[in-house]
């Protein structure tokens, strides 16, 4: 048991350092010294490239249009099937040497003005102009400070460096290459985000009860251990330890900077074969919160194989019914961990993942207010600096490059929640850090685990409020997400806020605010010394 518990707080360290629900925005650039004005005033709108070689249907790319020049059509129907050809000279910084009457051309980044290639293509008859970034992210074309009055009549699209790349050389194979330019609208709300919103908040509540119920019964059952006679007392001390973590003030300000120092390491060491470990851990974790989860299930209906041990090495004393149910998990981890490229591996991970919280939220507690305010606190600056700050000091923000799996090869990792967008024209995951689930749950089950041994009803008690918080701040994070075109946004920057603020005011206001604080918990009285009490009167 005490290898369980220190394993499941080292998960619980790697599982918050990893991306707290950002957006993987592969726009860069801010543009508030550019303003809109006359002639550049554009909304940035992803666009997708279709291409066909040789009239075959082929890869389709993905880019950003300008601030500048022809808006782009956004239904596919409306969008024509145009020769894409190379500019010649290759960045477009000069008139071209011929016509290209209606192709789309496209040109290097560098060396002049955007307006100015644009301009160049525009005169020599192209219909559109595709600029290739230097490197692998998209870039914001705007116009410069000086520029006033701009008169583009052809739309301008930049391609990331790969893209650019492929088109380049499938034109250098002699192939006849076209080009389709369109920007599917996004919905306001996809169904996945609902669904994903479910599915943190279900989370939360089932972790919560689960914990709630485990302390009652420790309290019921210590309460009944001390009514028993005095010279028992000695056996019940030494009886067995105790399957929780509780984490303290001191230990949640370092569990953070640790953190912080795990983020650094995965940011510098990111590539396939980190991921590949990090799909590893993932599934140890993943198997053992599984396992938990199931023999805690199934242990209601088979409750001699629950109750029956046997000590293996290292592991210590195991149930029956937990060598029954270890092979299984072991093998849809495996399963998962061989497929997880597959269209449908996202169910897979995301069981594993939720099976993974509630068992870390079972067995890892905060003891009182106090401290989960220390945790949270330190979190929410966390997720600022690293999404935010981080960009000043690495030239790119290390939580959502380690989102994206940068530099790995792989398609992010896999330590997220997500669910694929259904209705959205682009496609991708709407996604969520256990970070996000877990650090604030850990305060929400504290809220139920309190309300119990207060036995205070749901009207009275903190949990409903505290759900309630939680899942307005995650809804509230949907929305920034949806208003903030291309740009992260950590969800503990509006969870923790909603979450915490409505706690604390709520225990202020009730006059619970020094016990939430300090002990965590309404004082009982302890049925021994009242035992002892009777016996003296009489």
């Amino acid at each position: 048991m005490e290898f369980q518990r220190n394993f499941m707080f080292f998960v619980l360290l790697m599982l918050f350092c990893i991306p707290d629900g950002v957006t993987a925005g592969d726009i860069v650039h801010d543009d508030d010294l550019t303003p809109k004005k006359p002639g550049c005033a554009n909304d940035f709108v992803l666009v997708k490239v279709q291409t066909w070689v040789d009239g075959v249907e082929d890869a389709e790319f993905v880019g950003v249009g300008a601030r500048f020049g022809k808006a782009i059509v956004s239904k596919e129907k409306n969008a024509n099937q145009t020769r894409l050809t190379l500019s010649d000279p290759r960045n477009g910084c000069s008139p071209p040497k011929k016509k290209y009457a209606g192709d789309v051309i496209m040109v290097s980044r560098g060396n002049c003005k955007f307006t100015e290639k644009t301009n160049f293509a525009e005169a020599a008859g192209a219909s559109a102009l595709l600029i290739v970034n230097s490197q692998k992210e998209l870039y914001k074309m705007v116009c410069e400070p000086d520029e006033t009055d701009l008169d583009i009549n052809i739309p301008a699209v930049m391609l990331p460096q790969d893209a650019g790349s492929t088109l380049e050389k499938m034109l250098s194979n002699g192939s006849s290459v076209s080009v389709q330019l369109y920007s599917p609208k996004r919905p306001v709300v996809d169904i996945a985000e609902v669904f994903l919103w479910l599915m943190a908040v279900g989370t939360i509540l089932c972790a919560s009860y689960w914990s709630a119920w485990s302390a009652r019964e420790g309290a019921i059952e210590h309460d009944k251990l001390l009514k028993d006679a005095s010279d028992e007392l000695p056996n019940i001390k030494g009886s067995g330890g105790s399957r929780v973590v509780d984490i303290n003030t001191t230990s949640a300000v370092l569990f953070v900077v640790v953190s912080s120092c795990f983020l650094i390491l995965i940011y510098k060491l990111m590539s396939f074969w980190f991921i590949e470990l990090l799909v590893v851990l993932f599934c140890i974790g993943g198997v053992e919160g599984l396992q938990t989860c199931l023999v805690a299930l199934l242990s209601r209906w088979f409750r001699q194989a629950g109750e029956s041990f046997i000590k293996v090495p290292v592991l210590g004393a195991i149930s029956y019914l937990t060598l029954a149910v270890a092979p299984f998990c072991i093998a849809f981890a495996t399963v998962w961990a061989f497929y997880r490229e597959v269209s449908f591996a996202w169910i897979g991970q995301d069981v594993l993942g939720i099976a993974l919280i509630i068992t870390v939220l079972q067995i890892v507690r905060i003891p009182n207010l106090k401290v989960g305010t220390v945790l949270l606190s330190c979190a929410f600056m966390y997720d600022i600096f690293w999404v935010f700050v981080s960009k000043k000091l690495f030239q790119e923000s290390v939580m959502i490059v380690v989102a994206r799996g940068d530099r790995s090869g792989e398609d992010g990792i896999p330590m997220l929640l997500k669910i694929p967008r259904m209705f959205d024209p682009w496609g991708g995951y709407s996604i969520i850090g256990f970070g996000d689930i877990l650090l604030p749950g850990l305060v929400v089950a504290f809220s139920l685990r309190y309300d119990w041994l207060a036995n205070k009803s749901l009207q009275a008690g903190y949990f409903v409020w505290a759900m309630f918080a939680y899942g307005l701040g995650l809804l509230v994070t949907y929305v920034a997400l949806n208003l903030m075109d291309g740009h992260g946004q950590p969800a503990l920057l509006y969870v923790v806020p909603f979450t915490l603020g409505t706690f604390l005011a709520l225990g202020k206001k009730r006059g619970d605010l020094k016990i939430l604080w300090t002990r965590g918990e309404p004082e009982r009285v302890c049925p021994h010394v009242r035992l002892e009490s009777d016996q003296e009167y009489f």
